[in-house]
């Protein structure tokens, strides 16, 4: 089920969204829904690395791909 989001803009930045929008051949909603997840997106892709790293250092262990191919028996 689709739901309405409604936000606030000045005309001048609805003109300028609506604009980009229109260059990039999509529509003004799909453009600003499609912003707002890449955006969600590459913020929990940075809080997975920074925890990924994390555990890296406190064991900062690596395998060779001879190491990972064996160890999945592959």
């Amino acid at each position: 089920m689709q739901t309405t989001i409604s936000l606030r803009a000045t005309e001048g930045q609805k003109e300028l969204i609506a604009e980009y929008a229109k260059m990039q051949g999509v529509s003004t909603s799909s453009f600003i829904l499609d912003t707002v997840l890449n955006e969600i997106e590459d913020e929990l892709d940075i809080r997975d690395m920074e925890q990924a790293m994390g555990e890296f250092k406190k064991n900062p262990k690596t395998y060779t791909l001879d190491e990972v191919k064996e160890n999945l028996g592959l």
